[in-house]
């Protein structure tokens, strides 16, 4: 069966776009807002007659120019409908209060990749505060989660919120950004006009896509977020952002590796192995070497680890990319002893500040906690994690909108 996203839904469908007749539309997309056919949800509203009046980009930009995290967009002018285009990453990463009086109804449509740390999970909570309290309604034109409903990793603690930790979910949250507005409307509370206009034809855990219908093309939500594999893997490779090692910055498939100048790849599978091959089910990891042409260990030679969470070797329900990363920093621990492989406080991290890069991004300090441990096992933070993801499992259980396989 063909899978209807929302916005194809909202263009074949007039009487979902019945509501917003006489209303002023905002539109909050980037490169990958996109329907079936490839045209961008702006022109395919333009032309379908909804009054577009605003424009919203979130990380990366609109038009998805900005190839590094902490490079902020400005605002703009649409030089082809001549609306204003406003920015949601840079000084300002809530809608402001002037931007909100030129529309009614903003339309959400930007696609996922279901782990917690991608920014675009913050900037659907902070246009949802800025609606409820500005009484502006919003809907979200779902999409699909591409990691599909396995949760994994712990939850983020109390107190370590941030642009890349909206509120206490676990790592891989399973859900589409549609179930994930509902999610956020219930903890914190918001009054806000909300609705999801749902895919038709979704099924999450069907093969061969788990999570990404086969059917559709991909297209990068983000400039390293280029395949299905990249966005399976991402809720573990994410962490070697906070990390020494690079994650393929700078080469050609970012954020599916890791690896650096000083270490030993094949060395370190074998000691992954060793540690706790159960981690390793599901996927299939293959030593490489990659000289990045810029970021971290730019034109040097690196030794590094492909996860290939891909082809034979990949198992839906198997696959865990969070325990999968967390090995690799802690065979490193093991084979290298004192490596640094922790970037600095020095490194200001998603504008936070006088914290650990690695911390922010795992909403805490447990896991590099235990790394650093030379007598932490895996079962220990096993322990840590399964506690939280079947916590998170039954919290979301009521907000699933696709089920089926």
């Amino acid at each position: 069966m063909t899978v209807q996203f929302g916005i194809d839904r909202l263009l074949s469908e007039p009487g979902l776009r019945k509501p917003l007749e006489g209303k002023r539309v905002a539109l909050l997309a980037h490169p990958a807002s996109v329907t079936a056919g490839l045209t961008h949800s702006l022109d395919a509203l333009v032309a379908a007659g909804v009054n577009v009046t605003a424009v919203f980009g979130p990380q990366h930009g609109v038009r998805g120019d900005l190839q590094d995290n902490m490079m902020e967009s400005p605002d703009f002018t649409d030089p082809v409908y001549g609306v204003p285009c406003f920015s949601l990453y840079g000084e300002v990463r809530r809608p402001t209060g002037q931007s909100m009086h030129i529309f009614d109804v903003l339309l959400v449509d930007l696609q996922d990749l279901g782990c917690r740390i991608y920014t675009y999970v913050t900037t659907l909570l902070y246009v949802l505060e800025a609606a409820a309290e500005h009484g502006k309604a919003v809907w979200v034109l779902d999409r699909p989660n591409p990691a599909g409903r396995p949760v994994e990793g712990t939850r983020l603690r109390e107190g370590w919120e941030s642009f890349v930790g909206a509120g206490p979910m676990v790592m891989r949250h399973g859900l589409t950004l549609g179930e994930m507005g509902h999610w956020f409307i219930r903890h914190f509370g918001l009054d806000v006009d909300y609705r999801v206009i749902e895919m038709e034809g979704w099924r999450p855990d069907a093969a061969p896509g788990f999570g990404w219908p086969a059917d559709r093309v991909w297209i990068n939500p983000s400039p390293n977020a280029a395949n299905v594999n990249m966005a399976r893997a991402y809720a573990g490779t994410v962490m070697v952002e906070g990390a020494t090692l690079s994650e393929g910055r700078g080469t050609t498939r970012p954020l599916e590796l890791f690896g650096a100048p000083d270490i030993d790849a094949r060395a370190l599978i074998a000691e992954m192995r060793r540690l706790a091959p159960q981690w390793l089910a599901g996927c299939k990891l293959r030593d490489i070497w990659f000289e990045p042409t810029f970021h971290k260990h730019m034109k040097q030679l690196n030794s590094g680890i492909h996860i290939h969470a891909e082809g034979p070797w990949y198992d839906h329900e198997a696959f865990r990319p969070w325990r999968v990363q967390a090995l690799g920093f802690k065979a490193i621990r093991a084979l290298y002893g004192d490596y640094p492989i922790w970037r600095g406080k020095d490194f200001k991290y998603e504008y936070t500040d006088d914290v650990l890069a690695i911390d922010v991004i795992n909403g805490g300090t447990a896991l590099r906690e235990w790394v650093d441990d030379a007598g932490a096992e895996p079962g220990d933070l096993d322990a840590l994690a399964l506690a939280d993801e079947a916590e998170w499992r039954d919290e979301i259980a009521d907000l699933l909108l696709y089920r089926g396989d």
